[in-house]
């Protein structure tokens, strides 16, 4: 117990993946909001840490063997791993949300507003998110790649012309936590994506899309925000071009 209160919740979850089903049972954001501890955490939402340090214990017991530890990765498979699985996700289902969330409010978004505002939430995020993946495939990525490979070369760091790499993974981390927030006031909206008992089937279909588009993103700024960029960092810091 005292070991998992000096930890952050980024951490924990960088360590056991398993975690983080368990936070989401309680509400609190992991990737976003990574850098808070569980008392923190507790306190702003205003619940009891207990029953959810004792979920976490019991969530760390549970070994599978085919639990994948990203902290071992080297940076450039990392980052490759997130263009090719979070990022293909990204714009993939994009696009098959779009024409479900378009019906859903052609059909029922007069007599249920909020409806129109998630649908115009999604679109903005949507561009949002696709700005933002552009910047990290051609800028952030490529460098940090270079950096991993000058490292494994025994060769010192790359000179960025943005000064150092913390300066773009700050504004990656800063449009991360506007994206979070944007779908946790969808969330609200849609009661945890829970559609009502009268919803048609699109209206169910939509509903389970963001769930899982959600559930996909938690996972994608996870390995971003707490072990693909302080790695970067730290790799950046050890070479003593910051």
């Amino acid at each position: 117990m005292e070991a998992l209160a000096e930890q952050t919740i980024g951490e924990m979850v960088a360590e056991n993946y398993r975690t983080a089903p368990v936070f989401k049972k309680y509400g609190i954001d992991f990737c976003c909001k990574g850098g808070r501890t569980i008392e923190d955490a507790c306190a702003s939402k205003g619940i009891d840490p207990q029953p959810l340090i004792a979920d976490l214990e019991a969530a760390i017991k549970v070994t599978d063997d085919n639990t994948v530890d990203y902290t071992t990765w080297k940076l450039d498979r990392l980052a490759n791993h997130i263009e090719d699985k979070h990022h293909s996700y990204v714009v993939e289902a994009t696009e098959q949300i779009k024409p479900f969330l378009d019906k859903v409010v052609k059909v029922h978004g007069d007599g249920h507003p909020y409806l129109i505002e998630i649908r115009d939430m999604f679109y903005e995020s949507a561009g949002n998110l696709a700005q933002h993946m552009k910047k990290e495939e051609l800028i952030l990525f490529p460098f940090i790649k270079k950096m991993q490979m000058a490292k494994d070369a025994g060769e010192p760091m790359p000179q960025p012309s943005f000064g150092t790499v913390e300066n773009p993974i700050a504004m990656m981390k800063i449009e991360h936590e506007d994206e979070g927030e944007r779908f946790e006031v969808m969330s609200e909206l849609t009661d945890g994506f829970n559609p009502p008992e009268y919803a048609c089937n699109t209206w169910r279909v939509s509903y389970s899309l963001l769930k899982e588009f959600v559930d996909d993103l938690h996972k994608h700024i996870h390995l971003e925000n707490n072990i693909l960029f302080p790695k970067a960092l730290e790799m950046e810091s050890a070479d003593g071009t910051v």
